[in-house]
This record gives C-alpha cells, sequence and structure tokens, in this order.
C-alpha cells in the first residue's frame, strides 16, 4: 500500500479508489519487467580497472612502430613501398640453417624413430609434462649456455626453470622478488618492453638510472647509488637491479670490472641483481662478453641473489617457438617459479624438438659459427651506409641492432623534434626505428634500428630512405 498510495490521488480521478490503485501497481509491474529485462542495454558492461588500463591504445611510439608495420610491410618483391621494419630485435639471418635442419629432423626429433631407445611415440608430445620444463631440455639448455655464456661456465640443470619466452621468465622474477609498489633500478637507455613486462601484472616499479653518451652508455655507480638513496626518501623499497649484457639497445658489453661493483653494491645494499644476457650468443665484435655467472664462479659473493635471464629467441633465431630461461641461485625463487610456471609453460612438442636441436652439437655449433659472421656482415654494411649519410652511431659488439646518433637533425633539440623525427622516418620515409625516448634515454635524438630483419640487397634502399629525411 505504501508505493500504491502516494500515486493514488495523481491517477484516481473518475475511476475511484480501484481504478486509481489498478493503474499505479500495473505501471509499477511493467516498468520493473522492462528494467529488469533491458538492464544490459542501460549501461556497458565493465571490465576490472586492471584490464582498462591495459586495454587503451599504447602511447609509446615502440609499440605505435611496430602496429604500423604490421599493417604495411615491406616486402622486396610483393610490397616494395612498404615500411621498413628496424624496431624489432628478432634474427631472420640463419633461418636457412634452421629450416635445413628441421627438414631433415622434425618428425623424429619429437616422438623419435620405432625401435630407437628414445622412441616415445605420440604419447610424449601429447601428455602432461612438468610445467617448468622437462629435466632432458634443462640438461640440454645447460650445456648450450655453457657454449654460448662462456665455455668455463657450467649450468646446473636443477636450477633452470624453463617459460613460454623470455618475457614470463622477468615478469615471474618480479613477482618472486618484489611486492607491489617496490621498484627496481634499471639503467638506461633500455628495452622499451620492460615498462610492460616487469610492471603490468607485478605491480612493481621501474626506477630509470640515466648513462650518457660521454661515459659510453656504461652505468655509473655513483648514479645508481644517488637512484637508490633518492627512492629511499621517497618511502620506495628497491628489491634489484636489472642490467642487459650486451646492452640492448645499445650493444655495448658490460666490464668485468662494473659487474664487479655491481655484485658488491647489490650485497651492500641487500638487494637482488637480474641479469638479462639474452643476447650472448650474438657477440660480433673484439670485445670480451662477460657473464654475471662467471663472476660468481671467480670470487666470494653471495649467490642467492643473483638470477640470469636467457631464451633462445635471439640466438638461435627462434622468436616463435617461446623459450625463455631462469637460472637462479636462490632456492625459495626456484620453488616459487617453478610453480609460476603453471601459466607459461613450454608446449611438450617444442621441448622434445629442442632437445634433439640443443644436442645436435655440431650444428650447434656450425650455426653459432655462422651467425655472429653473418650479423657481423650485416653490421659492418649497415653502419657503412650510416657514415654515407654523416650519421654517427656507437661501436657495438653484441646484439642485433644499432645505436645511431641523429641528434643533428631535430629541431628543437628535446624530445619533441626527436617524436618529429620519428613521425618524418615513419611517414615520409617508410622506415621504422625505435626513437630513444621509449628506451629512457635522456639524450634527445638517439634510435635503435635493428639491422638482423634487413637483407643485405635491402640495406641501400633503407639508406636512401633515410636520406630523404636527414638532406630535407
Amino acid at each position: 500500500m505504501r508505493l500504491i498510495v502516494p500515486l493514488q490521488g495523481i491517477v484516481q480521478g473518475r475511476g475511484g479508489l480501484i481504478v486509481g490503485s489498478l493503474i499505479p501497481c500495473a505501471l509499477f509491474y511493467f516498468l520493473r519487467r522492462h528494467l529488469k529485462r533491458h538492464r544490459g542495454s542501460l549501461a556497458p558492461a565493465r571490465v576490472s580497472s586492471r584490464a582498462e588500463s591495459i586495454a587503451r591504445p599504447d602511447k609509446s611510439p615502440y609499440y605505435v612502430g611496430l602496429d604500423r608495420v604490421s599493417g604495411d610491410p615491406f616486402d622486396e618483391v610483393d610490397k616494395p613501398d612498404g615500411i621498413i621494419q628496424l624496431g624489432l630485435s628478432e634474427n631472420r639471418l640463419c633461418l636457412d640453417l634452421i629450416e635445413e635442419w628441421l627438414s631433415e629432423n622434425l618428425n623424429g626429433a619429437m616422438i623419435g624413430h620405432g625401435g630407437d631407445k628414445d622412441h616415445l611415440g605420440i604419447g610424449g608430445i601429447t601428455e602432461y609434462q612438468p610445467f617448468d620444463g622437462l629435466m632432458k631440455l634443462k640438461v640440454a639448455m645447460a650445456g648450450f649456455m655453457s657454449q654460448v655464456l662462456g665455455r668455463r661456465v657450467s649450468f646446473d640443470p636443477s636450477r633452470i626453470v624453463l617459460t613460454a619466452g623470455a618475457t614470463p621468465a622477468v615478469e615471474i622474477l618480479c613477482f618472486c622478488l618484489a611486492d607491489p609498489g617496490n621498484a627496481f633500478i634499471v639503467p638506461t637507455p633500455y628495452y622499451p618492453g620492460f615498462d610492460r613486462d616487469m610492471t603490468w601484472r607485478t605491480g612493481v616499479e621501474l626506477i630509470p638510472v640515466h648513462c650518457r653518451s660521454a661515459d659510453n652508455f656504461i652505468l655509473s655507480i655513483s648514479a645508481l647509488d644517488q637512484a637508490f638513496n633518492q627512492a629511499r626518501k621517497r618511502g620506495q623499497r628497491v628489491r634489484g637491479i636489472l642490467i642487459s649484457n650486451p646492452s640492448n639497445p645499445v650493444g655495448n658489453l658490460l666490464p668485468r670490472e662494473t659487474i664487479h661493483t655491481l655484485l658488491h653494491f647489490a650485497q651492500e645494499k641487500n638487494i637482488h641483481i637480474i641479469s638479462d644476457e639474452i643476447f650472448a650468443g650474438s657477440i660480433h665484435g673484439n670485445d670480451e662478453f662477460v657473464s654475471l655467472a662467471k663472476i660468481l664462479d671467480e670470487g666470494e659473493f653471495d649467490k642467492n641473489r643473483v638470477h640470469i635471464l636467457y631464451g633462445l629467441s635471439k640466438d638461435l633465431s627462434l622468436a616463435g617457438f617461446r623459450v625463455g630461461v631462469i637460472y637462479s641461485y636462490n632456492d625459495d625463487v626456484l620453488a616459487a617459479a617453478k610453480k609460476l610456471t603453471r601459466f607459461s609453460s613450454v608446449s611438450a612438442p617444442t621441448q622434445r624438438l629442442l632437445i634433439s636441436l640443443l644436442s645436435d652439437t655440431s650444428f650447434i655449433v656450425r650455426y653459432l659459427e655462422t651467425n655472429r659472421k653473418r650479423i657481423r656482415e650485416m653490421y659492418d654494411l649497415f653502419v657503412s651506409g650510416l657514415k654515407e649519410l654523416g650519421v654517427k652511431y656507437v661501436e657495438s659488439s653484441g646484439g642485433l641492432y644499432c645505436w645511431v646518433d641523429m641528434s643533428r637533425f631535430i629541431r628543437p633539440y628535446s624530445e619533441k623534434g626527436e617524436l618529429e623525427l620519428w613521425d618524418k622516418l615513419l611517414n615520409v620515409a617508410k622506415v621504422n626505428a625505435t626513437p630513444g625516448l621509449a628506451c629512457h634515454s635522456i639524450e634527445p635524438g638517439w634510435f635503435r634500428c635493428c639491422f638482423t630483419t634487413l637483407s643485405k640487397d635491402s640495406i641501400p634502399t633503407v639508406i636512401a630512405r633515410i636520406r630523404k629525411v636527414t638532406s630535407a
């Protein structure tokens, strides 16, 4: 009655009390049915705030460039007017060797041959496997890492955790080492993907420590210490340092003395070190690559705070296989990481295939030698073209890219000028290069140019297109 009576005087009129009461009841009944039936059409279906933030278009020029290329890719024959990709660190120089090996070994590598002692049958690739990887693959991976990261360094297969690519590997380490709101110190310039990979789901934050061209972009310990102290004053807890060796995007190698100093710093501050060594097998210069594992074998350091990242996407040209490696000296990290790989395990067929591939010693030796030779040839061709344009660059010894100084072509000398040059390269020259801004470089005008997606014949085309912008 409480719902009817207030409306009664409005609609009662000549119909009297009965009609005046029935009409509001009927209106109320049909209104409820309408709202219940059409509730979804009145308001949009909501997703979580986490999903909303991730779903927004990424404004980083790194991802904008990649998206543009995917919609208009260059091909020497089918699409010569497309955008040339210099923004993706992918190695296509030795795919002929991979194709050759796969054509000869694919079926036998995955299920074996009838009568072989290692013959598994179809069950070997269809049944559930350990989330953190098959021990046979860990043994093969340990041998491969010893060959790539330093022949005198031995890796314990029981300390390897395999993941579906290096991206979940670094995310899992962040999850294991830091709580939401904690931070990692990262020397700049650094790989733009870390801003997503390390923070999206873990809630950790990254603190850039700026390295400068005057120091050949090598980390200064005084700058590291300053960043650590400033974070502590803000009430922010630093849980570790992330280094890339070889550096991505610069391509230089960390000196042995710097690694020693970093280990002492981490021990003094009671923090962890993550060493991303995913380009260790792509050394093409004369400088010596020194793995963190090698330094640990030589000195008295606290190994419990050291973790190494590796993968097969760069050195073995197997980006699509999605295979990453966590190598940790910390038992608690290993225990947690093994459980977390439930969400990012490598498929059984991929693992079986890689056991055979990595165990083929003669092929691996031939591949690594050929790969280094071809990377160097492409590097020399690419920088020779840059010299023709009068463009400076950092002399590098590792990686699949070149760190190029185009500061003399930007006006004004600022982030704005750098972005304007990037836009001209992308839309006028139709060349996608990654601007230093995306890598948190403090000096405007630097660009990362990945040359291993190119063929030798396409390099003159790239240089000619860049000239359109630099000579304008």
